[in-house]
């Protein structure tokens, strides 16, 4: 009985995570050109989200790691709304080829998606692979500066600290609630500056931060992590949904508050850094 419990309740967060109706909503209301772009690594194929912004410069580019549940509307969201500000976003569907008949997220059941980042974390050298692949594609289009920043939330915030280990040529790496690398030798490869983004009630991950923040300042990098008071984990996507109900607990209420100050304090600072660029 417990492990059935545990069992529909992964399952309801992997469907409230993929569901997300109003980022869907949200995005369907851009007026950005987007469109689903795909990307060969060899003889792999990477899907990737891509929206242009409306400028008549070309614009610094901006990799978008998705959290552990996918490429979801919320993520592509989140891709259309830095093309608002002025960067060329790209948001790469790191479970290509893991769904049914090589299907990517949209055709991995929800109560599968867990089982395919297990698998992927098998496949480290994949993930850093597929993300150059996606970096250099971007990078190369006609209406990049080639400048490349690179942005994460959970599994993708690791992954944005990982891929800053293996990417000599980022100019920044937002890392949103993700664990920082351990490895002295990874984080001497280290050239861009890397800004941490996490919410006080996290303590698996802020447990984390003063090693990370002792090992960087060892090896000479720039690493700044800032913690937002009463922000939970994934306060980056909670604090962008719609707000609790009239009758939710005054514990929810709060807690939302804190993730959606969170939020617009956190992406006020991202923007801030790359206006800098």
């Amino acid at each position: 009985m417990r492990k059935s419990g545990i069992l529909l309740l992964a399952l309801v967060f992997a469907v409230s995570l993929t569901a997300q109706d109003w980022a869907k909503a949200r995005l369907a209301k851009s007026p950005r050109h987007s469109e689903l772009v795909a990307v060969k690594n060899g003889d792999r194929t990477v899907h990737a989200f891509i929206v242009f912004p409306e400028v008549k410069t070309k614009a610094t580019a901006v990799l978008v790691i998705h959290e552990n549940v996918g490429l979801t509307d919320w993520v592509q969201g989140v891709a259309d709304q830095l093309a608002e500000q002025g960067y060329i976003a790209i948001a790469p569907d790191l479970l290509s080829g893991m769904g049914p008949n090589g299907g990517r997220t949209p055709d991995i059941p929800p109560d599968k998606i867990r089982d395919a980042f297990a698998q992927l974390a098998k496949t480290p050298d994949q993930v850093t692979s597929d993300l150059n692949a996606v970096a250099d594609y971007v990078t190369k289009l006609p209406a990049a500066n080639g400048k490349l920043a690179v942005a994460g939330f959970c599994w993708g915030g690791g992954q944005t600290f990982r891929f800053a280990t293996n990417r000599p040529n980022l100019a920044a790496g937002f890392s949103f609630y993700g664990p920082p690398p351990e490895a002295p030798e990874d984080i001497a490869r280290i050239k861009a500056k890397v800004y941490g983004f996490y919410g006080e009630n996290d303590a698996r991950i802020n447990a984390m931060i003063p090693k990370a923040t002792e090992q960087m300042k060892a090896a000479g990098k720039v690493y700044e992590p800032v913690i937002y008071p009463g922000a939970g984990h994934g306060f980056m996507r909670a604090g962008e949904a719609p707000p609790p109900a009239e009758d939710a607990k005054q514990q929810q209420k709060d807690g939302y508050e804190a993730n959606k100050k969170a939020r617009e304090e956190g992406w006020k600072r991202m923007l801030g850094v790359l206006k800098g660029i």
